[in-house]
C-alpha cells in the first residue's frame, strides 16, 4: 500500500487475518480439506505490531470522501480499535454482522457475530448512500458456503461485501482489498460496476481469484438506487397526524384571509 497514490482510493473494505491459531481444516466446519486452498498462514509475532502497520496507511491513500470497512472478531478487536484511533480515522458505526453458526462451546457463550467498523478520514464529507430508510447496524446475513468449490480457509458472503460497496461507493469509484483471499471484493466490485484493485500474499489464491472474476460479468449485480421522497398522500395513509395536517391545510385554504397571503 506504500506504494499507491496519495487520495487515490474511495473505499476500502478489508478483512484480515485475525490472528486466531485455527487449523485450515477447522474439523468443527465438517469441511472437505481437498477444497481449502493451501498457503494461508496466520500473522507471525505482534498482532498488535502488525495491525498498527497496515491500518496508519490508509488515511494517505483514501479520499477526503472515502470510508473503510474492517471485520473483525472479538479476540484482537482491542488491536484494530487502538490502530484506527492511532491513524487518526473516525469511527462511524461499529457494526455486528450476526450469522446463523456459531462452534458449540461448553463454559461460554457461542460466538456467532462478526464485528466491522465502520471508519472515514473525514466526518463532514465522507460518502454515504443511504439506500434504505433506516439502515441499523446490526446485519443478519448467513455465512455462504459453496461446497465442491477451491476457496481460502475463510470467505466472506458477497451479499455482506455487496452492502458495504452499495452504502459507501458510487459506480466507476475504486474499492480496494488489502486481503484479498477468494477475491470476494474484486467479484462484488466487478459486478457493480466498481473498479478493484487489492494484494494477497498467497501465490496459491491467484488462480481462484482469476476464475472467480472470470464467472462474473461486469455489472451483473448493479441496482440503481434512486432516492425517492414520499409524497404527503402516501405520508397521509400511513401517519394520521399528516392526514388532519393536510386536511387542516385544505380547510384554510378555502379561508378568504389566508389565501390572499398564499
Amino acid at each position: 500500500m506504500k506504494d499507491l497514490p496519495e487520495e487515490s482510493v474511495d473505499l476500502i473494505i478489508a478483512d484480515p487475518p485475525f490472528g486466531i491459531d485455527f487449523d485450515k481444516m477447522g474439523s468443527q466446519y465438517r469441511r472437505d480439506d481437498g477444497y481449502v486452498a493451501e498457503g494461508y498462514s496466520e500473522v507471525d509475532g505482534d498482532y498488535d505490531k502488525f495491525t498498527y502497520a497496515w491500518i496508519e496507511q490508509l488515511p494517505r491513500i483514501m479520499k477526503e470522501s472515502s470510508s473503510a470497512y474492517i471485520f473483525s472478531g472479538w479476540t484482537n478487536l482491542i488491536d484494530v480499535l487502538s490502530a484506527a484511533k492511532n491513524a487518526g480515522l473516525i469511527l462511524i458505526n461499529h457494526i455486528i454482522w450476526k450469522y446463523q453458526f456459531g462452534v458449540f462451546t461448553k463454559n461460554k457463550f457461542v460466538t456467532s457475530h462478526y464485528h466491522i467498523l465502520f471508519l472515514v478520514k473525514n466526518e463532514s464529507k465522507y460518502f454515504f448512500n443511504k439506500i434504505v430508510h433506516y439502515p441499523e447496524d446490526v446485519w443478519n446475513i448467513k455465512r455462504t458456503y459453496r461446497p465442491g468449490q477451491q476457496k481460502n480457509s475463510t470467505k466472506l458472503p458477497e451479499k455482506v461485501v455487496k452492502k458495504c460497496i452499495d452504502f459507501s461507493s458510487k459506480p466507476g469509484d475504486l474499492v480496494l482489498d488489502p486481503f484479498m483471499g477468494n477475491g470476494t471484493t474484486a467479484v462484488c466490485a466487478k459486478g457493480t460496476l466498481r473498479h478493484y484493485l487489492g494484494f494477497e500474499m498467497n501465490e496459491i489464491m491467484k488462480q481462484i481469484i482469476e476464475s472467480n472474476l472470470s464467472e462474473i460479468k461486469v455489472g451483473e449485480f448493479y441496482q440503481p438506487y434512486i432516492t425517492l421522497k414520499p409524497s404527503p398522500e402516501e405520508l397521509a395513509k400511513k401517519y394520521p397526524a399528516v392526514r388532519r395536517y393536510l386536511e387542516q391545510l385544505e380547510k384554510d385554504k378555502n379561508h378568504k384571509d389566508i389565501t390572499e397571503f398564499v
